[in-house]
């Protein structure tokens, strides 16, 4: 996610701000307005010997525009690992150490994950900043239950392995999970996310949350059918978070197995409906085709 231009030149706060955490702090920074950031962010930012961010531009924006010197070094996916021991030197001497995303709350669906095991592995310090999240306040603005919910991150970006990932979620609430589902998506693969999501969960409720504190921010709330194709016809742009309302409290009865099972048949083989209800429903193979056979005609 990336931020844009503060609207207001940084102000200094009234309140005195203690002291940021030794070691390695997390520090949340803002999901788009830079007007965003915390003053205790800011002040660890300062206080830090050095600045670990996924992209140096996006970070470099915010440091000039909150008047932050501290030096910046890239910590990405494809690097990470080797950035470990450099960092764990660091932390040994005493230094503090400031780790950043390009928006929002680290190791939220982005880098630092494995720094962080390695950092209290060595029982060294990890504190943390609190700030920015574009999930939680996608959350509070969705019109869905606010809890439970789970945060599965961003799908899987290939069709199959992204529903074969609803189906599970859809057999873990047919085993009792109830609640709000949130995840992250890019703009390009909105629609068939969102098209998915309708044939897995069926049209229930849902939300989605589009540049958020930006200056095209939008919440568009509707049944998953009819985002799904709203965003066929007018492809979304910027930074997008996905809100699913939580399953109903019934459970699906034999009778909504069977209808699913009849439309699937009418136009495919056994094996084929099979496969359709069973990704569709998460629910073992072996009843779906039980149910099945009973539904097809015997031959004369």
């Amino acid at each position: 996610m990336h931020d844009e231009t503060c609207d207001h030149p940084p102000v200094q706060p009234a309140v005195r701000i203690s002291a940021p955490p030794d070691g390695l702090v997390l520090v949340s920074t803002p999901i788009g307005n830079l007007g965003d950031i915390s003053p205790r962010a800011v002040a660890a930012l300062r206080a830090a010997e050095l600045i670990l961010c996924e992209d140096s531009r996006v970070t470099a924006r915010l440091c000039q525009a909150w008047d932050i010197p501290t030096r910046r070094m890239p910590l990405h996916e494809h690097n990470e690992d080797a950035r470990i021991a450099q960092v764990l030197a660091l932390l040994r001497a005493g230094k503090r150490v400031a780790l950043v995303s390009d928006a929002g709350t680290p190791l939220v669906s982005d880098p630092g994950y494995r720094l962080v095991r390695a950092v209290l592995a060595e029982g060294l310090p990890v504190g943390g900043i609190p700030g920015a999240n574009a999930a939680l306040l996608a959350l509070t603005l969705s019109g869905l239950p606010p809890h439970p919910f789970l945060f599965i991150g961003f799908p899987p970006p290939r069709p199959a392995a992204r529903r074969a990932a609803f189906a599970a979620l859809r057999a873990a609430e047919r085993a009792g999970l109830v609640a709000t589902l949130i995840c992250y998506e890019a703009p390009h693969r909105l629609a068939e996310t969102l098209a998915d999501m309708a044939h897995s969960f069926g049209d229930r409720p849902a939300a989605v949350a589009r540049e958020l504190t930006k200056r095209f921010e939008e919440v568009r709330r509707g049944p998953l059918g009819v985002l799904a194709a709203h965003y066929a016809a007018t492809p979304a742009r910027g930074e997008i978070t996905v809100l699913v309302g939580p399953a109903p409290a019934e459970a699906q009865d034999e009778d909504d197995l069977d209808a699913r099972l009849r439309a699937a048949l009418a136009g495919h083989s056994l094996k084929q409906a099979v496969a359709t209800v069973t990704a569709a429903t998460g629910l073992p193979r072996k009843q779906v085709y039980a149910r099945a056979l009973a539904l097809t005609p015997a031959d004369p």
